[in-house]
């Protein structure tokens, strides 16, 4: 019997480029083909097929109450029977926006827009305005969604300008961007001496979700808020995916650094399309209306949007959440390291929050270079096994993955037992 699964991506094909609406989706980084998912529940989701997947990828993180939470659920529908667009403000866009002011202190204001793409495109011009500068920071593994001037990779000295990472991004506008090493304090201390006053903004990942999960290495963050300030320059944190992810304070508040200005995305939406950026009220008001920065969407604030993203950050702020949500991930990463390191397989893990990151190798890795250096075959042999065990991981080794609130014991003893099965017949 033909898999649907199969049929519909051969279907798929013929409309859609590739298959897939996002890239990532194409299982190209791991071989074969994608799984198309017809519904979720809890921890859990159902192929096409009817086979059913614990989940620890969770839409790529917006699912931190797992799929389909009564309460976020219910939150929706009560916002579309009263309409599901108005392209006017609404009341529940002030409650959402005083909410995130409140939780995320350096934010004294903030604008909703509908995608992390567009959050990361509009802090850059918003910086660029403020400051009247051109140039800007990235750092090599770190992505901030597809708009021209952060589609760079590295070019091909230890310091220099950026060379385009997509065809179609002019050479012109990859120009202005410098791209470093993650974790190199002497990397970004060289860049200012040698463009400090030129460099409008440094935007990273404060965890490196992209390229796998990378932690900031001591004072790497401190140092960057350091020459951010002697230089005038705007210090932006990508918080898309850490946002509320890895604690309540994101992970500015984990580790003690107040940004100039953070994108954010994926959880504030509860599942649905949206996102938002935000910070110092001297930089926000640049701009439009008030301002010369122009930045809009017709659907920004979407009314049902709202109500997911409202309805999930009530439920975060429980006593205890993320403690127990950390100490879930912690569990996981735990289990599946020890059962590889006893049949001898080099493989390492960390989590932060409700991230976490595997990796085949016998170091963890601190920076770009490091996360290339771990086995690729290795992870794509393990991903397919766990996925016919009916364990849904990333399917790319160069991804984070996400546990959910939902994620309890059973799952856990399935997927560790899981792992032993793979790891016993390596």
């Amino acid at each position: 019997m033909t898999s649907r699964n199969h049929l519909l991506f051969e279907q798929s094909q013929q409309y859609i480029p590739g298959g897939v609406n996002s890239p990532v989706r194409a299982f190209k980084s791991v071989g074969g083909e994608p799984v198309f998912f017809q519904r979720g529940e809890g921890a859990y989701f159902w192929d096409a097929d009817g086979k059913s997947y614990i989940d620890y990828v969770g839409s790529w993180g917006p699912l931190i109450l797992g799929h389909a939470h009564p309460e976020v659920v219910k939150a929706v529908q009560n916002a579309a029977q009263k309409g599901l667009t108005f392209g006017a403000p609404t009341e529940a866009e002030l409650e959402i926006a005083q909410l995130i002011c409140q939780l995320i202190p350096s934010i004294e204001q903030v604008r909703l827009v509908s995608s992390g793409t567009e959050a990361g495109m509009s802090v850059i011009r918003l910086a660029r305005g403020f400051t009247g500068r051109s140039k800007i920071i990235k750092f090599e593994g770190c992505y901030h969604g597809h708009d021209d001037s952060l589609l760079v990779k590295a070019g091909s000295g230890a310091l220099t300008f950026g060379n385009p990472s997509s065809a179609g991004v002019p050479a012109e506008t990859a120009g202005h961007t410098i791209v470093l090493d993650y974790n190199d304090i002497a990397g970004i201390e060289a860049a200012f001496n040698q463009w400090g006053k030129e460099i409008a903004a440094v935007i990273v990942e404060p965890v490196a979700g992209n390229m796998n999960l990378i932690a900031p290495q001591a004072d790497f963050l401190t140092k960057l808020r350091e020459l951010c300030t002697q230089n005038g320059s705007v210090l932006i944190f990508d918080e898309v995916m850490t946002g509320f992810r890895v604690g309540l304070g994101c992970a500015q508040g984990l580790y003690q650094i107040k940004p100039d200005l953070t994108a954010l995305g994926k959880v504030i939406g509860g599942g649905m399309p949206m996102a938002a950026f935000g910070g110092r009220r001297d930089i926000m008001q640049c701009l439009a209306p008030l301002g010369p920065v122009y930045q809009a969407g017709t659907l920004s604030g979407n009314p049902v949007a709202v109500a997911a993203g409202l309805a999930t950050l009530k439920l975060i702020q429980a006593p205890g959440f993320y403690e127990k949500l950390s100490n879930r991930t912690q569990q996981l990463i735990d289990g599946i390291a020890t059962k590889a390191k006893n049949h001898g397989i080099d493989f390492c893990a960390q989590s932060i929050g409700g991230m976490f990151g595997l990796y085949f190798s016998k170091n963890i890795p601190t920076s770009f270079a490091e996360v290339m250096q771990c086995d690729k075959s290795a992870f794509n042999r393990f991903f397919h096994a766990m996925l016919e065990e009916g364990i849904y991981f990333a399917p790319s080794a160069f991804e984070a993955g996400f546990v959910s609130s939902v994620h309890g014991d059973n799952e856990l003893d399935k997927t560790l037992s899981a792992a032993e099965k793979i790891f016993g017949n390596w």
